[in-house]
């Protein structure tokens, strides 16, 4: 039988370890906070994930601000340490963590610098023009607006150019930045689950090496246990 101070010492390391795991703020259905989840899974570290609810603007507030001033999710606070903006949170923990889980973004200096090279494309060249395809299908339908048909169509072209590249690289090696998923591939998951859910999937799947990496991106068992939480249906016009 657990005597009492047995009971305030297990309490007292339960406190503190709950200290000591990474907290993430957000909600689990905006594509950047889920960048940052299925990160954290891949690489097997414990969280804690504070909701954020975005629809009452509590990221607009104060306590907020105070963390992030630019008033978006997600944040990330370990320890002492907080940061914004998810790629820096992914890249962080990624490296924080690298003797753990999934090697997501290689050691040696020639593979690293190439996961580095397709992360910058991701970000520069991939995100633009999907972030802008979903705002349009799910942000301002939410706020009762109709999208932008035009905002759509010159995005979607865009994001063809992008994945003409990607069907180029991916017919040469399994993934982006070589045969091992890292964050280059890691980065376009939370997006591309949502535009895979649009009237536009086919951008995706009439080029067989893209649909066979998305394919395989979406099967791993990190993204099975951030997925239910990408819950915003996008229209499908």
């Amino acid at each position: 039988k657990q005597t009492r101070s047995q009971f305030y010492l297990a309490l007292t390391l339960s406190s503190a370890l709950r200290q000591m795991v990474m907290k993430v703020y957000g909600d689990g259905m905006s594509a950047c906070v889920a960048r940052v989840l299925l990160c954290l899974h891949e690489k097997e570290t414990e969280f804690e994930l504070v909701p954020v609810d975005l629809f009452a603007c509590h990221h607009k507030l104060p306590s907020f601000l105070s963390m992030n001033p630019f008033g978006q999710v997600p944040v990330l606070q370990d320890e002492d340490l907080t940061l914004f903006e998810s790629r820096a949170i992914t890249a962080y923990i990624a490296e924080k963590h690298k003797d753990k889980g999934t090697d997501l973004t290689r050691h040696a200096d020639k593979e690293a610098a190439i996961v580095k090279l397709w992360s910058e494309v991701e970000s520069h060249h991939f995100n633009p023009a999907i972030s802008a395809v979903i705002h349009q299908l799910i942000v301002v339908p939410l706020q009762g607006k109709t999208p932008d048909a035009a905002i759509v169509e010159e995005n979607l072209e865009k994001l063809g150019k992008v994945l003409d590249v990607y069907e180029e690289k991916l017919g040469k090696t399994k993934y982006l930045a070589g045969d091992s998923y890292t964050l280059a591939d890691l980065h376009h998951v939370p997006y591309t689950y949502y535009f895979m859910k649009t009237g536009h999937a086919g951008l995706v799947n009439d080029r067989p090496n893209v649909k066979a990496w998305w394919e395989d991106l979406c099967s791993r068992p990190a993204f099975l246990k951030v997925s239910p939480g990408l819950t915003v249906a996008p229209a499908t016009n």
